[in-house]
């Protein structure tokens, strides 16, 4: 007999509200840890005398905790080093620059500095609202394309699904402080592609088997049975991504850290919120709605 997933709803939304509301509270309370994407910072640009590697500058950075700065080389066919350096990080004092440039200095050899300057975000507050705006005007556009093809309990229970699935990824960089850059933005975006096709993959089931419903089954029944019969292809699925995902976050390097850990976090709770929040709140939406029809009948004879 294979376990009841539907009739233990309140034990997952219970579950879901115990990793929603501690990320919560940190975002309330000490935000997040904005990149230099969002914040602006310091412009390093450097001309060492022997050529050096974006590994071997990112170890000395390490020192200094800025390991996740941009990097880039001057770079004019397939070398992997170079003299002219470029260096992004968030904004330095001016001993933190010293510090760093002493650093740079005494293990990768001598080098001119050409150019210090301090330099604007990337995404800006206009960009930044311009994200969120679009996200927002996805998940309408959502709302409106699953409601024709299915209904509009099941577009609302799968945008809900969504939204806890973001803000899990938000609440785990808050309370870890991870940095937020714009590859962040990128993973949020991959999350939300991700997560509602495994959630439609299961609603498209549930509409199969509606076909041939009986009340007597009991919706329950049938969510249940739908959810069993998509399970296989949900778990294939979501270990594939998971195991492609985590051997980038393992051997990707720094650049790559926040980005893997952001869709591992993220695929994650999407598999999970397909499986254990999206269905359940269509079925607890439409048994309620059954039960008012069945009362305003029995009050109308």
């Amino acid at each position: 007999m294979k376990f009841d997933i539907v009739h233990k709803r309140k034990w997952w939304f219970l579950l879901s509200a115990l990793f929603l509301i501690p990320g919560l509270i940190s975002m309330a309370i000490q935000g997040f840890n904005l990149g230099i994407d969002f914040t602006g910072g310091t412009l390093l640009d450097l001309k060492f005398a022997q050529p050096v590697a974006v590994g071997e500058i990112r170890e000395v950075l390490k020192d200094y905790q800025l390991e996740g700065s941009t990097i880039q080389l001057s770079l004019t066919g397939q070398e992997t080093k170079a003299n002219n350096v470029f260096i992004r990080t968030h904004v330095l004092s001016e001993e933190e620059r010293r510090n760093v440039l002493n650093g740079l200095g005494t293990k990768l050899g001598a080098f001119e500095v050409l150019r210090v300057e301090k330099v604007g975000a990337v995404i800006g507050s206009e960009l930044t609202l311009n994200a969120i705006l679009a996200l927002i005007i996805s998940w309408v556009l959502m709302i409106v394309y699953i409601s024709y093809r299915f209904e509009y309990r099941f577009a609302f229970a799968g945008i809900a699904a969504l939204v806890h699935d973001i803000f899990i990824v938000l609440g785990v960089f808050s309370i870890l402080q991870k940095e937020i850059d714009a590859t962040f933005v990128a993973a949020l975006l991959t999350i939300v592609g991700y997560s509602i096709n495994d959630t439609i993959v299961i609603f498209d089931r549930i509409r199969e088997n509606l076909k041939t419903y009986r009340k007597s089954d009991g919706l329950a029944e049938l969510v249940n049975r739908s959810i069993w019969q998509t399970m296989t292809r949900s778990i294939y699925t979501v270990l594939t991504v998971i195991f492609a995902t985590a051997a980038l976050y393992v051997f990707g390097g720094e650049t790559t850290k926040n980005f893997s850990l952001a869709l591992l976090i993220g695929f994650a709770s999407g598999a999970y919120s397909s499986i254990f929040n999206a269905s359940q709140i269509w079925v607890t939406w439409r048994e309620y709605d059954e039960k008012r029809r069945t009362e305003k009948r029995i009050k109308g004879e």
